[in-house]
């Protein structure tokens, strides 16, 4: 990749991750390309040279934060390390995401709410590959012995919709830390599958 393109696919990523804090702020009615432009000082002109709308600038923030979890999912998973600390690792790591990336997280809880018939079939595709990576750690899990699970995919959306919820209640600052929150749901999760 050259400079200019490395330049340019960095200042997308920087308007995506902003982007997705003014759309969760005001709402995705309330936030217009033009009100997004203007809280990152540029012009709509220059927003619209890198998404040509509101909905595929979102969807792109979508792509953009799953992608790179899923990436690190994936390497948990072939880590060579027992499955109940893989799954360990992997509800810490989720846990993170879910409050780092607060914001984007909140917009797509509801993707058929968000998105049009172009992207929804994209953002449902992504999220359930993001999904079957949890699957695939319950299932070697199962397989060695590890974990005691007769519903596996009951088990992984009981643990993946326990952990969404964080983003409602989650206040930056208060009693527990991230790192605080993520032992103890690890620790109570595990319980479900052993």
């Amino acid at each position: 990749m050259k400079l200019r393109e490395k330049k340019a696919a960095k200042k997308k990523e920087e308007i995506l991750r902003s982007a997705s804090k003014i759309i969760s702020r005001r709402g995705y009615d309330g936030a217009t390309m033009e009100d997004i432009a203007a809280e990152l000082l540029m012009t709509k002109g220059a927003l619209y040279y890198y998404f040509k709308n509101k909905e595929e600038l979102l969807y792109q923030c979508h792509v953009l934060v799953l992608s790179e979890a899923e990436e690190k999912l994936e390497s948990i998973y072939r880590e060579n390390i027992s499955s109940i600390e893989k799954m360990r690792k992997a509800i810490r790591f989720h846990i993170e995401v879910a409050i780092t990336e607060k914001e984007t997280f909140n917009l797509i809880i509801k993707p058929e709410m968000t998105f049009s018939e172009k992207h929804i079939s994209k953002v449902l595709k992504q999220r359930d590959d993001y999904a079957g990576v949890f699957d695939k750690i319950i299932q070697e899990g199962v397989q060695s012995g590890e974990f005691v699970v007769k519903e596996k995919k009951m088990a992984r959306m009981i643990i993946l919709g326990s952990m969404n919820w964080i983003q409602q209640w989650y206040i930056p600052g208060g009693e527990k830390g991230i790192d605080d929150i993520s032992k103890v749901y690890a620790e109570y999760l595990l319980k479900m599958l052993t």
